[in-house]
């Protein structure tokens, strides 16, 4: 089985390697201080205007510099670094969790490459631009929050209510490893609970190689197959393995070797689909019928905006919505660092991914109008829709096309949401088409909130400022996929700027209204309707959207045993009809 999450301790920041599904051990952080320069050319700056402590983004408090990024400014960075003895096995490669939102490496004044979007990993061979002793490396960055090209999640220069402050820069960890001549990519990971097998699929880089797969259980060898072409599909019998569950994440080691280069890798034997009871359809795992009581997940991390203070946050995060009885998080139009979807394998916390919104700006009527109307448009009329551009739909495919190629191998991730509440939606019966070919594996949620096209697996609704009152359409899993929105706080009539779709004065009135509307509203549409998902406005307060369930820096708000409560009242309710 995976053991437990090991944190780094020492100075430089979020140090542990970043990409769990697919680690090396030859790995060198980037992390820390770096030169920053805000610029209105791209040329190299004759000077610095001081150090900004990546990755976190130059508008957080944590990067030490608290300065927005413009969209007519650059943004550059430079560090130096020294390879250790030994360390250059071949190739040489430099890796991007993520840089919003486009950019252009250099390394010893050449250029390296360049990346566009802001919220997809990407890696760099640097090994013929290397030197003896020192190097430098240099990033330059632009970012426009406003346009309507890129995915910007809820971005703003204008922060207020469910819109947030705009990030730019380096906000994922930057780092260096070595591989040889040839040397193992594109890693994928189908496992199958219901035949117990594992189909694995990996490529060879710089030539071409046999691959060797084998799975462990501690040091046990499980299953393992020898000398696979690049690219082959490999099919190993892993029956023997427990299955993964929310109940019990049950996580196996692989290991793929090629030659001299060797990669860890891990798996749950997992499937997901669903089941219908007499017209009404639920979530399964494993062909077990499971409630996902979720939570809207912004993925904002207080003093680091879009990137947390430590990975052990991120964890300890992690852990406290387990206690309080949920089973699944919401993953709100941003896509968080791969560490963070390992977390919820290791802990068995379901996944609902966004893809990456953008296009024009969103008319305030919609979102005005939405919450209170069932919006039906023809998403195919791209103009009213905001997506008349045709490289802003190019570029929602690519963004949506990376999400799922970086996230493939996620255990936990179950479910993609393609458009949110018509931000940007277009050709959404299309785009859901052709997302479900990329991964059948799978669920999706082709427009959530309103907007509903009638495509998908999810008859997805999202009520605020009303009663909830759902009706099953027959054909799909109906799920409630925002609501609530509650507050406590006391301080709108104090502050104005402060939002939230309900506020109350105390935080015991703010419990018992929570328990009215799980027990009063959404259990009897769940015994009535077959609801089978819910996702609760939100995890945590983010700015001045105080309706979190935890405040920004993670203390909760009601009683963890009341919330248990709520939870163990619904997952029976579910039982009874769907069991």
């Amino acid at each position: 089985m995976i053991k437990q999450p090991v944190f780094s301790e020492g100075e430089i920041p979020l140090a542990e390697y970043p990409r769990p599904q697919f680690r090396r051990e030859s790995y060198l952080t980037l992390n820390g201080l770096w030169d920053y320069a805000f610029c209105p050319s791209s040329d190299t700056p004759q000077s610095y205007d001081g150090k900004i402590l990546v990755p976190y983004s130059p508008e957080s408090r944590l990067s030490g510099v608290g300065r927005q990024l413009s969209p007519n400014e650059y943004l550059h960075y430079r560090r130096t670094f020294s390879l250790p003895n030994g360390f250059n096995r071949g190739r040489v490669l430099i890796n991007f969790g993520a840089c919003d939102q486009c950019c252009t490496v250099l390394c010893n004044g050449r250029v390296a490459g360049r990346h566009e979007g802001g919220y997809l990993p990407f890696t760099l061979d640097i090994t013929n631009m290397l030197a003896d002793g020192e190097n430098e490396l240099c990033v330059v960055v632009t970012d426009d929050a406003s346009s309507h090209i890129f995915g910007r999640g809820k971005q703003s220069y204008n922060a207020g209510g469910i819109w947030y402050t705009a990030t730019s820069g380096l906000w994922q960890s930057v780092w260096l490893e070595s591989v040889p001549e040839v040397y193992l990519a594109d890693l994928k990971i189908i496992p199958d609970s219901f035949s117990g097998k594992l189909e694995l699929a990996c490529r060879t880089e710089g030539g071409k190689g046999v691959i060797n797969y084998e799975v462990y259980d501690g040091d046990r060898l499980i299953a393992s197959e020898c000398c696979v072409p690049s690219g082959e599909k490999c099919v190993l019998d892993v029956s023997d393995c427990l299955l993964w569950s929310p109940e019990s994440p049950n996580l196996y080691a692989i290991v793929v070797t090629c030659g001299a280069d060797r990669v860890e890798s891990y798996f749950g034997l997992r499937t997901f689909g669903m089941a219908e009871r007499n017209g009404k359809y639920c979530f399964t795992v494993n062909g077990k019928p499971v409630f996902h009581s979720g939570l809207l997940d912004q993925g904002y991390w207080g003093d680091g905006i879009y990137t947390p203070s430590s990975n052990r946050e991120m964890y300890d995060c992690l852990v406290k919505v387990k206690s309080l009885g949920f089973n699944m998080l919401r993953k709100h139009i941003k896509i968080e660092p791969l560490l963070w979807y390992y977390y919820c394998d290791v802990l068995g916390i379901l996944v609902w991914q966004d893809m990456l919104n953008g296009g024009a700006p969103y008319k305030k009527i919609r979102i005005n109008l939405g919450p209170f109307i069932d919006l039906r448009l023809n998403d195919k009329n791209y103009k009213s829709m905001g997506r008349e551009d045709p490289l802003s739909r190019k570029q929602y495919m690519a963004e949506a096309e990376g999400t799922v190629a970086c996230l493939f191998n996620c255990v936990s991730l179950c479910l993609y949401t393609l458009f949110n509440e018509g931000w940007g939606q277009f050709d959404s019966l299309n785009v859901c088409n052709h997302m479900r070919k990329l991964d059948p594996t799978r669920l999706y949620d082709h427009a959530s909130g309103w907007q509903d096209m009638g495509g998908g697996d999810v008859c997805s609704r999202h009520i605020y400022f009303k009663k909830v009152r759902l009706k099953n359409d027959g054909r799909r899993v109906l799920a409630l996929t925002e609501f609530g929105g509650y507050s406590f706080s006391g301080r709108q009539s104090a502050n104005k700027k402060v939002f939230s779709y309900r506020n109350f004065s105390s935080a015991e009135d703010y419990m018992c209204a929570l328990e009215k509307l799980y027990m009063r509203q959404v259990l009897p549409s769940v015994i009535n309707q077959g609801l089978a998902a819910t996702v609760y406005t939100q995890l945590s307060d983010v700015e001045q959207e105080i309706n979190g369930i935890f405040t920004s820096d993670w203390k909760c708000k009601g009683s963890e045993e009341r919330f248990r409560r709520i939870n163990d009242a619904i997952y029976a309710a579910f039982n009874s009809v769907f069991n």
